[in-house]
């Protein structure tokens, strides 16, 4: 599986896609992310260790905190997880 970085998020982590190896869950492999990339713990975690209100997550384009299990939904060699910034514009 890998993760997808977009605009700041992949400037922060000097890349748009890492790979995850061994995570059965979303957050396990948040957890891979920011072990691999810690620029990135400030840009998308909160204080607490939690997910940053404004940062989007998908999971194989599904937002899994209403589509599945949170942190907790499970995944699988090929899936992509992405995460996006807080975008404005005109």
């Amino acid at each position: 599986m890998h993760w997808r970085l977009f605009a700041t998020l992949s400037e922060a982590a000097d890349t748009d896609r890492v790979p995850v190896e061994d995570a059965d869950t979303v957050g396990e492999a948040l957890d891979a992310l920011v072990a691999t990339h810690p620029d990135l713990e400030a840009e998308i975690l909160d204080e607490d260790g939690s997910l940053q209100e404004h940062i989007r997550l998908l999971h194989d384009g599904s937002d899994p905190f209403r589509a599945g299990e949170g942190l907790s939904t499970p995944v699988e060699d090929g899936d992509e997880l992405a995460l996006f910034p807080p975008v404005s514009g005109g």
